[in-house]
């Protein structure tokens, strides 16, 4: 896709996190804006995914196809907004989100049989693990596709995060890609003030990663150019951090920039205010 096509596909999609948190009134929309750019420029510009006849097809094991998984699993809205624009399941079910028996739960899960969903998360610390399972698995089969893991920043601050980190360049998993999320901002605040991450970079460069900045996070030409130079990176024996530069609530003016949006929903006015700031380019639910 052209970038004027992916911004498009963006601003649709920052309109389906709007009106699923509030539908329920609960969720998380702050991370959610703040990380669409990066999931528009994945499954609509990156990654190679399955296909027959033109539509998206799903199977849990995943061969032969890049994979992604979302280790920040409270941005949900995010992913389900994304996996049902590219076709992984009706438009209309987002109506559904976070209520009595949806397959679109608060963090994804996966009893509910939901395409595009491989593992159940949230349960923050535990992405990368899984990630570091999937690369590996991968070599072993002699699949050359690529596997992809976000994390948040105030994630870091969970200490199974950095036993993955040391496993991965341990093994030469050099077919992972990482992306931090790194808009400053956690539930109880910034997170220089929760539990200062300081310098994550030199951090992940100490365990034997090879490290990349994407400064401008929700810019789209920025983000898709980032994500080739890291996939031009893999296959020398270790696997790439994306260190993505966000803004919480970006696409709305009242929201960026603040923890006060990472988990409440906004009320009819507020919504109201927030869509008239985003173009509807492909149709609301």
């Amino acid at each position: 896709m052209e970038i004027e096509q992916l911004e498009k596909v963006a601003s649709q999609v920052r309109r389906d996190i709007l009106r699923m948190v509030h539908g329920c009134q609960s969720g998380h929309p702050g991370g959610s804006l703040g990380c669409t750019d990066l999931l528009v420029a994945l499954y609509f510009e990156q990654m190679k995914l399955k296909e027959e006849n033109g539509s998206v097809v799903f199977d849990m094991d995943g061969k032969d196809e890049d994979l992604f998984f979302l280790s920040n699993g409270h941005i949900s809205p995010v992913w389900y907004s994304v996996l049902s624009r590219k076709g992984y399941f009706p438009v209309s079910e987002m109506a559904t989100f976070r209520k009595l028996n949806s397959r679109l739960q608060g963090h994804p899960t996966t009893h509910e049989g939901l395409d595009g969903i491989r593992i159940a998360s949230g349960s923050l610390g535990q992405g990368m693990s899984a990630a570091i399972g999937a690369a590996t698995a991968k070599k072993l089969n002699k699949d050359t596709n690529t596997v992809y893991v976000l994390m948040g920043d105030g994630e870091q601050q969970e200490g199974q995060v950095w036993e993955a980190a040391m496993a991965a360049p341990h093994l030469k998993v050099d077919n992972l890609i990482a992306v931090i999320d790194l808009n400053g901002q956690q539930i109880d605040g910034p997170t220089i003030e929760v539990m200062d991450n300081r310098d994550l970079g030199k951090k992940y460069e100490a365990f034997g990663w090879e490290v990349l900045n994407i400064e401008e996070g929700n810019d789209m030409a920025a983000i898709v150019k980032g994500l080739y130079e890291a996939k031009s990176r893999l296959g020398h024996g270790r696997p790439i951090m994306v260190l993505l530069h966000t803004g919480m609530g970006y696409g709305v003016d009242f929201m960026m920039g603040s923890h006060k949006w990472h988990g409440i929903a906004p009320n009819d006015d507020q919504l109201a205010a927030a869509l008239a700031q985003l173009e509807e380019t492909m149709g609301d639910y």
